[in-house]
Formats: structure tokens, sequence, C-alpha cells
């Protein structure tokens, strides 16, 4: 066992506790960033001047009908920026924009006294455009031709041959939703100046560094000039990684100008209209399969919608060409990704990062082609499973393949699903109009970020001389629980209780140069730091144990607080231990720093070994639709996901359980709309509001939702031998699509291939019944075809 996977005795990690800060979010009293705003003197408030329009060159922009509004202070252009007028790291995100790109962009903020004055100085703004043409939708983008960023292939094999020595060859297509973060607490800013110039700026952001860094830019400042501290968010999800930087700059150029505070904090609406979503994709596919049913060769084209600007557009398609093999093996691959530019908000990360996007491609096709092959989707997802000595398309080896099949044949056995089958089965030869399915599916996820530079972490650690300790980590915490995960890792390899550390918010001038919370690293990458901090401290105080104990620092162990020399049994307490180092001048800070070692990473060839290693998930869904409505609900979920050795169970099933459900939002309910008429609306958001815009809540939960770890799992090489649980679990939520697809197949004949639109709303599985009791659903629309002269047992299929 490694260094950084084993544990010592008696160690807080695995100690199942609720999240550090639990009490304060249900009694109220935990603080986000707009409440520091009511304990902060002479604030100003930020309205953003959006122009409701998709496309458009800015001909005139007239502020002063602004500045005669009561309590307007100024109005922020692009003319009072002293460094570089752009909010992105790709540099295509101009702050104040001199061209719309989208419904609602915003091109000037006002300062108000109150929000109010700012809104009315912002509604008084006038702004002259001259409107150009837009692409709106996806479709209208591919035909146009408009793409930006990198164009990455991923080959692996021969193709064609692939495709030569394939009994069945069937082509198909398919387009799904983007989706809305909609975390609880919307962008929020708030930026100060203190005596000595030093620019410190509060912001709900996933990655602090960055927007010190762009904040930095904007003002023409050194990093070193700026601080930014995230305190907590409510909810990021991916959404808060790059699209606060400039919500963040906007409040700090403010400051900078007015010398006063300024807050920036969106309302629900401007979130919506202003933020990016996950992306939405296209998809063009061919794939070939033996005649037992495994793939031989996978041709698939995979456009994102990237709407106005790049953001992080390019490492989600690397990753969701990544993610295109899920759990099988396809020994020969050709896949391209490109992205789209369209007139609609910069889309940007989300939960999965891409992965669910690539995943949802190869689930949506075995669900697909099993009846075509005559095949149970079950079997033919087991069939093609990885297995030992495999490689995925891009060269990565295969780790720990058998935990692919550990965890399906977990939720087998423990959700009895062949039992439950013949139940169902049995139920739906008596009810013509109710039908129930049960559908299982599996996750193989890469844990790293795509970007080799990105997998680092720091952290500093501070023992005072009453004994207790306060850590500092790059981390960010979103309600993901990971500071509960640090404060259990520093208890653990401090060997002292948890009572004794406490947590400091995350700050640029503690821990630098961090990355984002993100890609589900934030525990491997700040833990394995805590640890490496903890690590130095606790060996100079066992230097001095054993000076003081009269024994070898190597036979001392500090242990709940106590440190003893092995095999006699003498003692020192922790907190004189700590006072005695203090008296000997014993350094009592350190910082910790971490690398993920093994990474390699070529994007031009798209080849490499860009994981530290995989984790592991296993879901099956039950469900029951009506055949007059199309209207479901999910009557049980068994899971069994690995974690390696959890750091914290609680917190982890908490995750596998939040992540299945807004996997399953996404998937079932969240139907974004965007107005694609000419009218002029085009390229507003229709779905503006909870009201519009539906969202998972405790009646779509499932009615039995078991969530079990895997248990004897610990992972080599990760802090405390435990794995990732932040995004994999969404894309368990696989198998109630798979699920509603089966139960709209039971409406049909034996065998019929269903096509079902994602997001797989009452309305779309309603069709999907109608065209399943037509039995058309196989030659229409987007359908799975077959080509090529070898028949299926299934019946008549369309021969290209």
């Amino acid at each position: 066992m490694s260094q950084l996977s084993q544990r010592p005795e008696k160690p807080v990690v695995g100690v199942p506790m609720p999240h550090e800060s639990a009490a304060q979010h249900v009694t109220g009293s935990a603080l986000y960033t707009d409440d520091l705003v009511h304990r902060t003197k002479d604030v100003l408030h930020a309205y953003p001047v959006q122009v409701m329009k998709a496309h458009g060159r800015i001909i005139a922009l007239r502020t002063e009908p602004a500045l005669a509004v009561p309590g307007v202070v100024r109005v922020l252009t692009a003319a009072d920026v002293p460094g570089v007028n752009d909010a992105g790291m790709k540099h295509d995100e101009p702050l104040f924009p001199d061209e719309v790109m989208f419904h609602g962009h915003a091109v000037a903020w006002v300062l108000g006294e109150t929000l109010e004055a700012a809104r009315l100085g912002a509604a008084a703004v006038e702004v002259e455009l001259d409107e150009l043409p837009s692409l709106i939708t996806l479709r209208e983008a591919i035909e146009a031709g408009s793409f930006h960023g990198a164009r990455p292939v991923m080959l692996a094999g021969d193709v064609e041959a692939g495709f030569a020595d394939s009994a069945h060859v069937f082509t198909g297509e398919f387009q799904f939703s983007d989706q809305e973060h909609f975390y609880l607490e919307t962008h929020a800013a708030l930026a100060l100046v203190d005596e000595a110039e030093q620019v410190f700026v509060q912001s709900s952001t996933q990655h602090p560094s960055e927007t010190q860094e762009i904040v930095a830019h904007v003002l023409g400042l050194r990093s070193h000039e700026v601080t930014v501290q995230c305190l907590r968010m409510g909810g990021g999800f991916g959404g808060k990684e790059m699209q606060p930087h400039g919500f963040a700059a906007v409040a700090a150029l403010g400051a900078k100008l007015t010398g006063r505070p300024v807050r920036v904090r969106l309302n629900r609406t401007q979130d919506l209209t202003m933020s990016g979503k996950r992306h939405g994709f296209h998809a063009t596919w061919k794939i070939g399969f033996d005649a037992e049913g495994r793939i031989q060769a996978l041709d698939a084209t995979l456009t994102a919608d990237g709407g106005w600007s790049l953001d992080l557009s390019e490492p989600v398609v690397a990753r969701a060409l990544c993610h295109i093999d899920n759990t099988y093996w396809i020994p020969h691959a050709r896949v391209a990704g490109r992205i789209a530019k369209t007139n609609k908000v910069s889309n940007t990360a989300f939960r999965g990062f891409g992965g669910p996007q690539g995943m949802l491609v190869i689930e949506d096709i075995m669900g697909r082609c099993a009846p075509l092959l005559g095949l149970d989707p079950m079997e033919l997802r087991e069939r093609n499973f990885y297995r030992p000595g495999q490689f995925t398309p891009y060269g990565q080896r295969v780790g720990q393949p058998e935990r692919i099949s550990a965890v399906w044949q977990q939720v087998k056995d423990s959700g009895r699903l062949a039992e439950r089958r013949r139940e169902i089965e049995a139920f739906n030869a008596a009810h013509p109009n109710t039908k129930r399915a049960l559908a299982i599916t599996g996750v193989k996820f890469g844990i790293s970020f795509n970007l080799t530079a990105f997998n680092q972490g720091g952290a500093l650690v501070l023992i005072y001389k009453d004994g207790s300790v306060l850590i500092n980590h790059g981390g960010t915490e979103m309600g993901q629980g990971l500071h509960t995960k640090m404060l259990q890792v520093a208890a653990t390899t401090l060997g002292v209780p948890l009572h004794k550390v406490r947590l400091a918010p995350t700050r640029t001038d503690k821990v630098p140069n961090t990355s984002a919370t993100a890609a589900s690293a934030g525990a491997d990458l700040n833990g394995a730091a805590v640890k490496n901090a903890c690590e130095q401290l606790r060996e100079r105080l066992l230097e001095v144990a054993g000076t003081q104990l009269g024994a070898n620092a190597s036979d001392v162990r500090i242990v709940e607080g106590v440190a003893r020399v092995l095999g006699n049994g003498t003692e020192l307490a922790w907190d004189d231990l700590v006072r005695t180092a203090y008296l000997q001048r014993v350094q009592l800070s350190a910082a910790g720093f971490y690398r993920t070692e093994g990474l390699h990473w070529d994007a031009k060839a798209f080849r490499g070994t860009p994981f530290k290693y995989f984790s592991h998930g296993a879901a099956a869904a039950e469900v029951e639709v009506d055949g007059f409505t199309g209207a479901y609900r999910i009557r049980r979920v068994d899971i069994v996901h690995d974690v390696g050795d959890s750091l914290s169970p609680m917190i982890d099933i908490g995750q596998v359980e939040g992540g299945f459900v807004q996997g399953a939002g996404w998937l079932t309910l969240e139907d974004m709309r965007w107005d694609g008429g000419d009218g002029p609306g085009r390229g507003r958001l229709l779905t503006q509001a909870a009201s519009t815009y539906k969202l998972p809540s405790f009646s779509e939960m499932p009615e039995e939702f078991n969530v079990t770890l895997l248990q004897n799992a610990t992972e080599e090489g990760a802090v405390y031998g435990s794995k990732a649980v932040g995004e994999p679990p969404l894309m368990l939520a696989f198998s109630v699509r798979e699920a509603l697809r089966q139960a709209a197949a039971a409406f049909g004949p034996a065998g019929v291939s269903v096509e079902l639109a994602s997001p797989a709303t009452p309305e779309a599985v309603y069709w999907a019944i109608e065209a399943a009791r037509g039995d058309d659903v196989r030659y229409g629309g987007d359908g799975a075809r077959e080509s090529g002269a070898v028949p299926v047992d299934t019946g008549a299929l369309n021969h290209a």
C-alpha cells in the first residue's frame, strides 16, 4: 500500500459525520458572498445594462440619462477599463462589448447608492444597435458552418476494417438538450480597495486564482495586488468555474474608480439570461457489431453548442470524446469533436464536464440497437464491458476493469433484478395502458483534469501554541463537503481529535496558483496537499516527542491527541507536545503541495494517459409509465458506487444521491427553450424561471432509493485510499432514461427499437409510445438504421 493511501491507527477519515457547516445551513447563519454586503459600509450596487437582441453592433451608447437618475453614481463602460477589456481566458469575451452577441448581453453597468437607483439608471441608458443576423439553434450553426475553437479527432485501430468485419452496421443521429445550473445562490461579488490600494474581492467562485488573474488584468495590476476570497458557495456545479470572473471584475473596477465597496449580485432572471449552461450536443454516428453483439467499430461526430465565446468548450468537447466509450471496449474508433458558435450565452462547465454528453451518445446507441440485434439491453451492455489489458480509444489502459462488473453484479444481486423483471413482465401483460420497465447502466469516469498542469494542489497548515490547528487549502466549498473531508484528513494525519482542527476560507493570499475546484479532483488534490503539510509538521513533532519521551522518533505514534512510545506506554499530551516544540523553536507551520503523478496528454494527437484512475458505478432504475399521457414515476433505484475507501461516507452517499437526481433532471425534466423565430424576441431564453424550467424536486425522487458504496475498494495512490465522488454519480441517471425507453417499447410489439428525445419529458415519452405502437420509429426521424447487406433476426430493417 502506498504512503498516500495508507491509513494510520484510529483515523478520523472514514468516520460518517455531517457537513461541517450543516448547522449553519439549516439555521440560516451560514454567510454567503452577498450576506457580507450588510457588514460593509457605503456599498454601491451594480446593475447591468442588458440589450435584448440576439446580435448587433453598437452604434451609440448614451449614458447621460442614467447619470440624471437620483442615486446613480457612475456608469461603467469600456472607456473606464485601465487594463484589458476582457473577462475570459481565451481573450474572446469583452467585459464591455461593442457587439451584442446574445439576447441579454450586458454592455455597461450602472453603480447606484441603492439597487433600485442602479436599476432605474440601467433602464435609462440608451443603446443604439445595428442588428445583425443571428444563429440560435445548433442545427442553424451546423448548416451555416459556424464553428470556433479546436476540432479534435480521436482515432483507434482501423475503422474501415472494423466495419468490414461487422455483421451488423447501424447509423443514427441524436440531439440532446443543454442544462441550467440553477444553483441556489446566483452569481455574486463584493469588491473593495484598502488604503494600500490592495484590491480585495469576495467572490462566489470555484476558481479564486483565475478570478484573481482576470481582475488583475482588467485593472492593469499584478496578481499580488489582488486578493480573492471565497467563503462558500450556495451551489456551483461548474457554473462558477469560469463565469464569475467578469462579475468580480465589474465589482473591482467600480471599487477602484469610486473608492467605495461595490456589490454585484444577479437576480435569478439575470443569472439565467447572462450565464452559461451545460453544452447541448448533436451527434451523428455509425456503429458496427459482430454476430454476438460485440462492438467492432464506431465512427461519430460530436458537435457542442458553445454559445458566443469559447469559455471551457474545448476541454468539454475533449472530455466528451474521452468518455464516449463509457464502460465498453471499442477496438476501432474515429470520433470527431467540434464547437458550434451560436448567438446564445457562452456555455460552460457543468458537473461531468462533457463526460455525460459523450457517455449519453453510446448509451443511447446501445439502447436503440439492442432490440435490433435481438438482445436484451442488459446483455448487450455486459457483452461489451472492458476486460483486463484493454485500452481506451485514446490509448490509456483501463485500470480495475473488474470493478465495472463488480458494481454491476452487486446491483443485480442486491436489487433482485431477475426476480423483479419477471414481476414486471407479469404486470405489463395484465395492464395494457400502464407499463413498467427496469434498466441498468454503468459508469466509468476518468478522474483528473485533461490539462495536466491543472493537476496540482496546495495547502497551508498552522499549529498554534495552544495546540489548535488551522488549515488553508486551495479548494472551494459549494456544499459538496470538501471542507469536511479536509478537516478529517488533517485530523487523521496529525493524529488529533477533529475538534482541534479549524478551516479558514479559501483565499489567494494563503494558497496561490490553485486549480479550480472541479473535475471531481478537489479532495484528491487538496487532500493530498493538506496531508503533505501535516506530515511535515508531524515529523517535526515526533522528533520533539522522541526526545521528551526518551525514545527514537520512529517509535513514537500520535493517536487521538496523545504521543506514545510503542511498547512501553510512556506518553505526552498533544498540547504539551506543541508547547514544548514552540519553546524549542520548532517551526509550527508548513506549506503542503501535491502533483498527480503518471499523467500525460498530447492534445494534438489526442492520445495519452489523462486520468489518474477511473471511478465506477452502476444503477438500476424501475419506472412506471402511463400510456395515455406519457407521465411516469420512478418506483425504485438501486445504486452501487465506487468511491475507493470513503473519506467521509455520509458526505459521499449524499453526493451520489444528489448527482443522480441532478442527472435525472437533465435527462427527463429540464427542457430549455429558446425563441428561434424571426420576431423581435429571437434568441430570448423562454424558460427564465422555475415556473417554466422544471427542476427535480421531492416528487421526482425515487419512491425507494438504495445507495451503497463499494466495499474493500482502496485506491492506491490517492489520499487515504479514497476516490472522487462529485461528478461520476450524475451519469448513473442514464438508467432512468433507458428504463423509460424500455417502458415505451413495451406498448409496441416485441423487438421494437424506440427513439427517445432528451430530455425525456412526459410529452417526449408519449410520442415514443405512439411511435412504438405504430412500430415505425426504427425507420423515421433520427432513428437507428442498419446499413449493409446483413439482416437482423428481429424483422425487416431499412437497408442502405
